[in-house]
């Protein structure tokens, strides 16, 4: 069972919570009143961000939509700083083959096994990326230097919260990604989606996909000024007036290209290089091979309905998205409902955090009023007439004491029926925002439900991609 804080803590958010909705249901909100949108609440308790690798990782805020308050926070792990490998991919691959003790055991059954004692990977103390723009020392933070940059995958994540709170700079979010950005070594993208009442459906979904589109305009930005030469002023450096010509800019002169990353994202190209006998003779090829950016989706509560949403229409834009590629998604405890009740339903639907009659108060808020239906596409994935086929790997997480654990577990099923890698994960013990709130809650599951995820992201992030069959 869950402890008593944990108990203790649920009893008092559900009631705040259910006073919020209580008044925003009795008091229905003029959406053309607020056309630009809410991203976080004014009770929300929220973490400033910092550019400084304080406690390994770097985080800032950048507005990306100037017509609505559409935001995200990017979480830049201090292992960014590190020089970039000389090894070869072909060469590690091989490596890596020969080595037994390369080879992680990875669970795929519903209950948690033991993963083992997590790596250690050794951290750069220094801080040699933290500079000044100017002299006055106004911005004291980093700055990378492409020449000496690690790239990374790059991680979209959306927060939970009921379609009506969180935020992407919540304190306790910002606990989570931080967590995330170092276990997993990636970018995390935070997306600061635009919230219920004030913009309701499918205003966050479109802002899940439109922060997709963006990550695709800014490889393409930064491919454009290699080849225009910014690679040796520096990413994100100030240009004079003679070499604004020369760059990228909008229409006040600055850059449009976000400098960390253009450093640190994931290349689009590699060289291979063949070494192979011809005769006596060694002979050496190298050729250029175009690599896509590879994007995984993860989604917390009611944000994973929104990374699946965004999962399926990057298949639908197929190349339109290049050289974005989602390779794969991680749905935390999916935010799923629909018409036709499941056993965990009916058997925890007072359970803690988020029950049923809220999470329907929250569905009432978050769908138009004339497309009110627990069978609405949103909420209900498996009453779509769509073919799964092509859905990227999911890993799903779901907790013990969850009301929404049988629909999640049931749209898992259903992608593994198509040959779709879908395992699922459930922890014992655990409850409805277990792993995200953790930094309050201090469960002992998070830690490892983390370090899971971690563990299954890398077999699709990792340079060898799908070179080794799993």
């Amino acid at each position: 069972m869950p402890s008593v804080a944990v108990k203790l803590y649920s009893v008092f958010f559900k009631f705040l919570l259910k006073q919020r909705l209580q008044s925003w249901i009795q008091g229905p909100i003029d959406e053309s009143s607020n056309p630009y949108g809410v991203t976080t609440r004014p009770e929300e308790s929220v973490s400033a961000p910092n550019p400084c690798f304080t406690d390994g990782v770097a985080t800032k805020d950048i507005h990306i939509d100037p017509f609505t308050a559409l935001c995200i926070r990017i979480f830049l792990p201090e292992s960014s700083l590190s020089p970039p490998e000389q090894s070869h991919p072909k060469s590690h691959l091989r490596s890596s083959l020969l080595d037994p003790n390369s080879i992680n055991h990875r669970r795929n059954s519903y209950a948690p096994s033991d993963t083992g004692t997590p790596r250690n990977d050794s951290r750069r103390s220094s801080l040699d990326g933290l500079n000044s723009r100017s002299d006055n020392n106004v911005y004291r933070g980093y700055s990378p230097q492409p020449q000496k940059c690690r790239k990374l995958p790059i991680m979209l994540q959306f927060h939970g919260g009921g379609w009506v709170s969180g935020s992407n700079e919540s304190v306790a979010n910002d606990f989570f990604c931080r967590r995330i950005a170092k276990l997993c070594d990636v970018i995390v993208v935070a997306v600061g989606y635009r919230l219920a009442p004030e913009n309701k459906y499918p205003a966050a979904f479109d802002d899940g996909l439109k922060v997709l589109n963006w990550l695709g305009k800014q490889a393409n930005l930064a491919e454009c000024c290699k080849s225009m030469g910014s690679g040796a002023r520096g990413v994100g450096a100030e240009f004079t007036k003679a070499e604004v010509q020369r760059h990228i800019v909008d229409a006040f002169g600055a850059s449009m290209v976000e400098p960390w990353l253009a450093a640190h994202g994931d290349p689009s190209r590699f060289s291979a290089i063949d070494v192979f006998w011809a005769g006596d003779v060694i002979c050496i090829a190298c050729s250029l091979v175009y690599r896509s950016i590879r994007c995984v989706l993860l989604g917390v509560s009611c944000g994973a309905n929104i990374a699946d949403y965004v999962a399926c229409k990057a298949i639908e834009a197929g190349k339109h998205l290049d050289p974005v590629k989602v390779v794969a998604q991680v749905l935390m405890y999916p935010f799923f409902i629909g018409s036709i009740p499941t056993k965990s339903e009916t058997r925890l639907a007072n359970s803690y955090f988020y029950d049923m009659p809220m999470s329907l108060l929250a569905w009432k808020l978050f769908l138009p009023e004339e497309k009110f239906s627990l069978d609405h596409p949103a909420g209900n994935p498996l009453i779509l007439d769509r073919s799964l086929k092509r859905m990227p790997p999911t890993l799903t997480i779901v907790a013990e004491h969850d009301w929404m654990r049988d629909r999640a577990i049931a749209y898992s099923e259903a992608l593994r029926n198509v040959n779709v890698d879908a395992p699922v994960l459930e922890y014992k013990d655990a409850v409805h925002e277990f792993a995200t709130l953790d930094m309050l809650l201090k469960t002992p599951q998070a830690q490892a439900c983390a370090e899971d995820i971690s563990i299954w992201v890398k077999k699709y992030i990792s340079f060898r991609g799908n070179e080794l069959s799993y």
